[in-house]
């Protein structure tokens, strides 16, 4: 989805500029994370994968790519395994990526990457046929990855050594969900040729500062394991500040009301209103013109039933759809524990 919303970008009509697109393949070598003590009988092998990836080097074409000193975006498949084949399967998947330059040096590039996306596993969780799957209860994942690469230009062709933490989680849709962390180090090699592209120098108009709502919904399984999925509702009332063109801050009262706790044997006696939580979050916000990320850190305020920590984390990505209106996807998490995924709207009241 991120690579659609990129490649929306370029569609756009002016001067005419070159740029260089390309592909790349990478090897990745790594292992499996047992970041749970339930997890301890899951690495049994090292973790092998490789990455083909459509690789689009900006070229001032847009304001932000002179703000993030033309960074590299493109999309990503990735294909193996994460350490043990027969419990959790071999996985595919499909992401786009933003990598922002930490270090440009003549032919050098040290660049950090951040991507999301899709991935699927032919063994997930199955109580009679792979019961010893506790990290992944879906076959279709949310697919997360962070790098730092370093690249080596000679003319079109480049070399390319990195370092990746790949991350694959249903966000609590389906249990069990303690969700696999593989590091990998990879070693790849690019191609590149130029490619004329369209120059525009008009871009969404973000004001100083703004407030409004937001509205989320989704769906949460409850532990244990044949408890159900039940609805989450929530709203924030909202406060975003920017700060310049690559960062801003963000902070936000969050009503979330998860309707499962009500049934949830760990509570018998809950009241209606038990299960409603009141937080307090701050964010870092990095905006890429119309398309933005949010980092950030939230504790509660109110929390009856305490079914987690008091502490909870977002990150994800935002949209404008027009300037007053924006779409949301973004996870919220206990640490390295996910609760659900939010989708929903955000409205501007004012500016």
């Amino acid at each position: 989805m991120r690579l659609l919303i990129i490649s929306c970008f370029l569609i756009v009509g002016g001067a005419k500029v070159f740029a260089q697109a390309g592909i790349e393949y990478r090897q990745k070598l790594g292992f499996l994370l047992a970041h749970r003590g339930l997890m301890a009988h899951l690495p049994q092998a090292p973790a092998v994968a490789s990455e083909l990836s459509y690789i689009y080097q900006t070229n001032n074409a847009k304001p932000w790519h002179e703000a993030y000193r033309n960074p590299m975006v493109g999309a990503t498949l990735f294909f193996g395994s994460v350490g043990n084949n027969d419990i959790l399967g071999r996985f595919t998947g499909l992401y786009g990526f933003v990598e922002l330059p930490i270090i440009k040096y003549k032919a050098y590039r040290l660049d950090f990457r951040f991507s999301t996306g899709l991935g699927y596993t032919n063994r997930p969780f199955d109580p009679l046929l792979n019961p010893e799957n506790v990290a992944i209860g879906s076959k279709v994942n949310a697919l997360m990855c962070f790098a730092l690469k370093q690249s080596l230009r000679f003319k079109q062709t480049g070399i390319t050594l990195g370092i990746d933490m790949t991350h694959f989680s249903n966000a609590s849709y389906q249990m069990p969900n303690l969700g696999i962390n593989v590091p990998y180090l990879s070693l790849g090699v690019q191609r590149f040729f130029d490619q004329e592209i369209s120059k525009e120098r008009n871009s969404l108009q973000k004001p100083n500062l703004s407030y409004g709502l937001s509205a989320i919904v989704s769906a949460k399984e409850m532990r244990p394991v044949g408890v159900g999925r039940y609805p989450v509702y929530a709203m924030s009332f909202f406060g975003r500040k920017y700060f310049g063109p690559k960062a801003g801050l963000e902070a936000s009262v969050d009503v979330i009301y998860k309707t499962g706790l009500l049934s949830h044997p760990s509570y018998p006696n809950a009241a209606p209103l038990d299960p409603l939580q009141i937080g307090l979050f701050v964010g870092y916000v990095q905006p890429f013109d119309r398309l933005h990320f949010i980092y950030g850190v939230g504790a509660y305020l109110r929390d009856v039933l305490r079914p987690d920590v008091p502490v909870y984390i977002r990150l994800g990505s935002r949209y404008a759809l027009t300037p007053e209106l924006e779409a949301l996807v973004t996870l919220k998490t206990h640490f390295a524990k996910a609760d659900y995924m939010e989708l929903g709207l955000i409205y501007h009241l004012g500016k």
